[in-house]
């Protein structure tokens, strides 16, 4: 295969010895760097079958959309099947095991996966790109690797240019550039890479499996199913409206909102995407002037609107006091020697079927302290649900533990695909007589 040097370049003195320059970057001098059309045996996709999803069916012959391809795996939960009939309509597209699956069109353009043997004898729909690389040359793997690197996606988001993401074509994909090692340096980087991902896969399992402890503990202890040991006596239904006191909280944009901001504030953005039942720390502050209107330790929070009714049953105890909070935020003061403000979040939590019931809106959903004000829960003393809060505390503690493993063996893996598929850390020893047609 031939060596692709960037048109008008030479290599300067910043590039080390044993590399060269090239259009992807500096890269080893005994890999090439191809068009990927070059090193393909098919490029294309299939079709959606006439009729949509009418002609699913309940078992058959897998059939993948876009959602079905993730960031380097394959999401099943929702696979469609299609008949052998239908199949035989366009067999021509059948995926291969090993076929690089692109997603090439919406939002999801850039996610890639192999595709295993479960799908193989497939089909994927018009969204989806099948790359079928050519054996002789280029690891299935490897390029998957390549595509989902920073390297990948920026020659996929240079075909997307000013906002325009209409989708790819076949053309653009053949004409992706791929830094080329040999098949056994190629394999060595599609192995480390993988072992990265088997360590990624496996804290992902371990918290789903601590999410699903805590929930089940949530169930129990919020509806006192299972008491704690030194607590007895009857729990008493409260009603939200006979306990606590409502109030909103004042303007304030994400526009608004900086890391280092001088007065510390909370979007109410931020309850569905950065805090969970307890806030001890203040992510973002503010520099805009105003009058707002600030936290009190054992404060609840809640959103007060959001496009999807899901959302609105959210609740998080502020342990700070006198953060701004913004707009369409619902605060629930209670006076914590009647309710631990972080016992109430987390039975919100453990309620939301009766939040949901007391949504309104159609297009966009509202939620507002006179429905709050219905809210009913039953609760124990104060130090019975201290005791209750200091065990899910404990338990969210090690979930966040084992995010922040998860994010820096995500940030691990990103420096190793960097160094890797740029030849900066070789796996092989270098192949000086690599022969190149």
């Amino acid at each position: 295969m031939g060596n692709a040097l960037k048109a008008g370049h030479t290599p300067s003195k910043e590039v080390p010895e044993g590399y060269k320059r090239t259009e992807v970057g500096v890269i080893p001098s005994d890999w090439d760097c191809n068009h990927l059309g070059d090193l393909t045996i098919r490029v294309g996709s299939g079709i959606t079958p006439t009729g949509g999803e009418r002609v699913y069916v309940s078992e058959g012959r897998p059939f993948l959309r876009s959602q079905n391809v993730g960031w380097g795996v394959l999401d099943l939960h929702d696979l469609a099947f299609i008949t052998d009939e239908t199949h035989a309509l366009f067999a021509a597209s059948e995926i291969k095991e090993g076929d690089v699956l692109l997603n090439i069109t919406g939002a999801s353009i850039g996610r890639s996966a192999v595709a295993d043997i479960t799908v193989a004898c497939g089909n994927v729909n018009q969204h989806v790109c099948e790359i079928r690389p050519d054996p002789k040359w280029l690891d299935s793997q490897f390029l998957n690797s390549y595509l989902l690197s920073v390297t990948g996606q920026r020659q996929i988001d240079n075909f997307q240019a000013g906002g325009n993401r209409q989708g790819l074509n076949y053309s653009q994909i053949r004409s992706f550039l791929i830094p080329l090692p040999s098949l056994r340096e190629q394999r060595a980087i599609a192995e480390a890479l993988s072992d990265v991902d088997g360590l990624l896969a496996a804290l992902e399992e371990l918290i789903a499996k601590k999410r699903a402890i805590k929930q089940a503990a949530m169930e129990q202890l919020l509806t006192g199913k299972t008491r704690l040991p030194g607590f007895s006596g009857k729990w008493e239904m409260k009603r939200l409206g006979e306990i606590v006191s409502f109030f909103r909280g004042s303007g304030l944009s994400k526009a608004d909102l900086s890391l280092e901001g001088r007065q510390r504030c909370i979007h109410y953005g931020e309850l569905f995407t950065v805090y969970g039942e307890r806030i001890t720390k203040v992510l973002h502050g503010t520099d805009r002037e105003g009058v707002f209107f600030h936290s009190i330790r054992n404060d609840v929070l809640m959103p007060t609107s959001d496009v999807t009714p899901n959302g609105l049953a959210t609740a998080s105890c502020i342990l700070v006091s006198d953060i701004i909070i913004g707009a369409d935020v619902l605060v629930i003061r209670a006076p914590e020697s009647v309710i631990n403000g972080e016992f109430l979040a987390y039975a919100i939590k453990v309620h939301r079927d009766q939040v949901m019931q007391l949504v309104s809106g159609t297009t966009v959903f509202h939620l507002y302290g006179r429905d709050m004000a219905n809210f009913t829960f039953a609760a124990p003393s104060v130090d019975e649900q201290t005791a209750i809060v200091a065990i899910l505390s404990d338990m969210d503690a090690e979930i966040i533990a084992l995010e922040r493993r998860r994010d820096k063996a995500r940030a691990i893996k990103q420096g190793m695909m960097q160094q890797l598929l740029t030849g900066q850390v070789r796996l092989v020893k270098p192949d000086l007589d690599r022969r190149r047609g």
